[in-house]
């Protein structure tokens, strides 16, 4: 297979830069995973679904990835600045449940979701309450090398002890301390923030550990910088999430990294874009919460929801309305049906090959492999050539194509004369008469598509508009 380079928009650097592993042929990619306090929404899948494309580009260009990605269990508080309960305390209360039992549902429902949308299964699925020992010698040696202070609810990462403190998200540091709205409390600085925080005076806290500073439970960013190193070492390939944790998240990250060993911790940051629901961001808190499997009991197919995340560029917006879920229904039904009509697989197009390699070079331009991908199925190859050409664009887009086939679906006999009276109208071009009986069938929660070598029935998808 032809090679073209790889280029991939490096958030750091604000610029496209070509990209090269910093070990031959491997790749070591860190993926921010899941707060498992609720269930996921779809628009948290969409990050993670531009995760799973990124790692199947990468080893579509021959490289072999060690992706490694967390589970929060403990330590995210409610608030970016340090305030607030911790996520799984709430979540705990909430549900009625430990904190350690809705870690264990909820990251099992993460698990299962991820298989449904045909991800790769992460190399590494590493849990913060795995991980204390790691989190605090970082912590150790973070204050070892003069970055740190402390005050009565914590110890903290000192920002000012950095020049740079911010660069990946461009923070105006000075204009943030001088404008800032909200009570620090000991806080020396707006963007400080807690690597260790200590359990409340007279409290019992369900996830709780002895430290050198007290007892107490980690901060959210320390676990990231921990085992990301602990897996992938001081420097590695590519660091991914969503472009919230720019201005944060990341930002701290690399903050405690540089701390410690003097590194940014990853070659390359990449950030996927929002999904967008009605043109407001798709958050637990804004009201809009949609699960995968609230998607599966209005009858989608997840993969559908995969198809429709392809559909737009990792670095572009995407508004999730339920009739583009439909368009991508009927796009992934006929790209599905067109394949398997194929026949069996032959040799791949070299040509076409080539050209899908560019499309996903060039910064995972998957929207255009896609329109690549409809141009195969509908051009003039030979139908095994066009076969295994889709295939293997498949491995990117991972719908599943190889193992899909047309389901049998039982069309009760009222429903099947209908169709066949219409059929018959049409034939006899009564078309008041077929309009009439398409109506009919409509009425019944029955679509039917006209054919040149007949007509297809299917059931109408059941969702609220």
């Amino acid at each position: 297979m032809s090679r073209r380079p790889l280029a991939l928009y490096d958030n750091y650097t604000r610029t496209l830069r070509e990209f090269e592993p910093l070990r031959a042929e491997s790749v070591g990619l860190y993926t921010c995973g899941p707060t498992v306090y609720d269930y996921q929404h779809i628009g948290n899948y969409r990050t993670f679904l531009f995760e799973d494309v990124l790692k199947r580009v990468l080893e579509w260009n021959g490289y072999r990835v060690k992706h490694v990605m967390n589970v929060t269990d403990v330590g995210h508080l409610v608030s970016d600045a340090d305030t607030g309960e911790d996520k799984m305390e709430k979540g705990a209360r909430r549900t009625g449940r430990s904190a350690w039992e809705i870690a264990e549902l909820y990251t099992g429902a993460f698990l299962e979701d991820i298989q449904r949308l045909n991800f790769e299964a992460p190399t590494v699925l590493c849990r913060a309450t795995d991980h204390i020992r790691e989190q605090i010698e970082f912590i150790s040696d973070i204050e070892k090398n003069g970055f740190t202070y402390r005050t009565s609810d914590g110890i903290y990462f000192d920002t000012s002890k950095q020049p740079d403190y911010g660069y990946l998200a461009r923070l105006d540091k000075a204009g943030l301390d001088a404008g800032r709205r909200v009570d620090l409390g000991e806080k020396r600085s707006v963007t400080d923030f807690a690597l260790w925080k200590f359990s409340p005076p007279g409290e019992k806290r369900q996830m709780e550990w002895e430290s050198p500073w007290g007892t107490g439970f980690p901060g959210w960013h320390i676990e990231c910088s921990a085992m990301a190193q602990k897996y992938l070492g001081d420097f590695f390939d590519i660091h991914c999430g969503g472009e919230d944790h720019i201005a944060v998240h990341h930002t701290n990250e690399i903050a405690q990294t540089e701390a410690r060993v003097g590194t940014r911790l990853a070659n390359f940051w990449m950030h996927g874009y929002f999904l967008l629901c009605n043109d407001a961001k798709m958050a637990k808190s804004a009201g809009e919460f949609l699960r995968i499997q609230a998607l599966i009991d209005r009858g989608y197919d997840p993969l559908a929801y995969r198809y429709l995340c392809l559909t737009a560029h990792y670095r572009s917006q995407l508004n999730f309305t339920w009739d583009a879920l439909d368009a991508a229904v009927t796009a992934l039904d006929r790209m599905r049906n067109g394949v398997f009509q194929l026949g069996e697989p032959g040799e791949v197009d070299a040509s076409y090959l080539e050209r899908f390699t560019a499309e996903i070079n060039d910064d995972l331009n998957v929207p255009r492999a896609l329109a690549l991908a409809w141009e195969v199925l509908r051009g003039g190859l030979p139908d095994a050539t066009r076969k295994a050409t889709l295939l293997a664009f498949d491995r990117v887009f991972g719908l599943g194509l190889s193992t899909w086939q047309p389901a049998r679906e039982t069309v009760p006999d009222a429903i099947r004369a209908l169709a066949e009276a219409r059929a018959a109208a049409r034939h006899a071009k009564q078309w008041a008469e077929a309009d009439r009986l398409r109506r009919e069938l409509h009425a019944a929660g029955w679509e039917m598509e006209d054919r040149a070598e007949g007509y297809t029935l299917k059931r109408q998808k059941a969702h609220e508009s």
